[in-house]
């Protein structure tokens, strides 16, 4: 099976990527290719939109030597266990700069088994210039067989010294008719929940293939949303709000004992750890920055949980608004349009445009560190005003 079978609705990505990884194995084999290789590349593109996943396979081809991939090599990327992978990521608002030095030393070392050494930087975009500055030389004249790929939301994220340095891949928004078969094919999902996972992720495959495949995070985005429509008051704005941190709360926990369990089960595994095993007093150490990179991840992951919350309350304030313009478009949250409809029917266009910039408001407020709290209570109270002054007009 081609690594590349589990992407969607990147075709044109897809084939450059895979061009350049076959370039660069017959370069690495014959000492010739084509000029479709480079060794510092920048991949952008919404959140959901295939990101990391696109990297992680690009790297596995090049590691490989294989255009396609090969399994074993894939099993090791994708358990980010291969020696001559390295991942520079972090769950904090920036990255380190001793934490780029480090991956700096690392590549300048042989690639170990594969074809080439490859440095994967997520969230690029967390780069201070300071940090962004002390990378600049190393994607300018890495070593011949050391390939890095930053990824990010857009190049705009990234310094221009940066930019000028990397080749640029700009991903786009895969359709929901992508995305969700994708589902069916890779996750085996019935095509009506799929269609229905990928339209309520807005074709965020991660999203969706959580909302596919747990019923658990469905319910509870559809409590989020209910709760939403039947606010009627102040006290009950308040009380809504303290219910979506619990929610956001509950639903990080669930994917952080999934995540943090998977990647003790793979340390353990690349440390020649078997199952059952005692860990040896000398392995524990790496362990334990493990589980203080989970610790650290779980507060980042509730703020995470309260914004894709926010972004499902937007969709659901613009099936309103479709909804009171009259406008033929598909709406997001069709499931509930008859709490919609009643919604539109208590409030003018005008005032859903300006609930729609109080969420927006409310996402930077928190990310500006505000508490999550009061930033959600404002919002809310901010929409009940204006649907009370409507009714009193």
């Amino acid at each position: 099976m081609s690594v590349w079978s589990e992407l969607t609705g990147q075709d044109a990505a897809i084939a450059l990527f895979r061009a350049a990884a076959e370039s660069a194995g017959a370069r690495a084999t014959a000492g010739t290719g084509t000029q479709q290789m480079t060794h510092s590349w920048l991949v952008t593109g919404p959140p959901g939109s295939g990101r990391s996943n696109l990297a992680y396979a690009f790297a596995t081809a090049l590691i490989s030597g294989a255009p396609d991939g090969d399994e074993r090599t894939q099993a090791q990327v994708d358990a980010r266990s291969h020696p001559d992978l390295h991942v520079l990521a972090t769950e904090g608002v920036i990255i380190k700069r001793d934490d780029v030095r480090d991956i700096v030393r690392r590549s300048h070392y042989a690639p170990s088994i594969g074809r080439h050494r490859v440095i994967i930087v997520e969230d690029a975009d967390r780069m201070t210039e300071q940090t962004s500055n002390f990378l600049l030389k190393e994607l300018e004249e890495p070593p011949e067989r050391t390939v890095w790929i930053l990824c990010a939301p857009s190049e705009a994220d990234l310094i221009p010294t940066i930019r000028s340095r990397v080749r640029s891949v700009r991903l786009q928004v895969p359709s929901i008719a992508d995305v969700a078969a994708l589902l069916e094919r890779r996750d085996g999902v019935d095509p009506v929940l799929a269609e229905r996972a990928a339209r309520e992720a807005q074709s965020h495959i991660g999203m969706a293939h959580r909302l596919a495949t747990n019923e658990e995070a469905r319910r509870r985005r559809s409590e989020t949303l209910e709760l939403a429509l039947a606010v009627r008051s102040a006290s009950g704005a308040v009380a809504t709000a303290a219910r979506f941190i619990e929610v956001a709360g509950e639903d990080a926990k669930a994917i952080g004992e999934l995540r943090d369990a998977e990647e003790r089960a793979n340390a353990l595994h690349s440390l020649g750890v078997a199952p059952g095993q005692a860990v040896p007093n000398a392995l524990r150490p790496q362990l334990k920055a493990l589980e203080d990179d989970q610790k650290r991840r779980a507060t980042r992951s509730l703020r995470d949980g309260i914004d894709r919350i926010l972004v499902d309350l937007a969709s659901l304030y613009r099936d309103i608004l479709l909804i009171q313009l009259g406008a033929d478009v598909p709406l997001v949250n069709r499931e509930l349009e008859t709490g919609m409809q009643r919604a539109a029917a208590s409030a003018s266009p005008a005032r859903t445009l300006a609930t729609l910039d109080a969420i927006q408001q409310a996402r930077t407020r928190i990310d500006g560190n505000v508490s999550p709290a009061l930033a959600l209570e404002a919002m809310l109270i901010s929409a009940i005003r204006r649907t009370t002054e409507r009714g009193a007009a």
